[in-house]
């Protein structure tokens, strides 16, 4: 994914921040509780494609 891309990019529920995931096959939206996936480098940016985060995954820092 584009960096570029990434800093222009925001939740659709809560406008805040998107983390990429380590595996880059998903945009994390931390305020929301939602991951949103990335398919053929696209981002995805529908709540009903989106998958929910888990409790691990929604306090880990980075």
């Amino acid at each position: 994914m584009d960096p570029k891309l990434l800093d222009i990019l925001a939740c659709p529920l809560t406008k805040g921040p998107l983390i990429l995931s380590e595996d880059k096959t998903e945009l994390i939206s931390r305020g929301a509780g939602l991951a949103f996936p990335i398919r053929d480098g696209i981002p995805v940016m529908l709540e009903s494609e989106a998958r929910s985060l888990t409790t691990d995954e929604r306090l880990e820092k980075r």
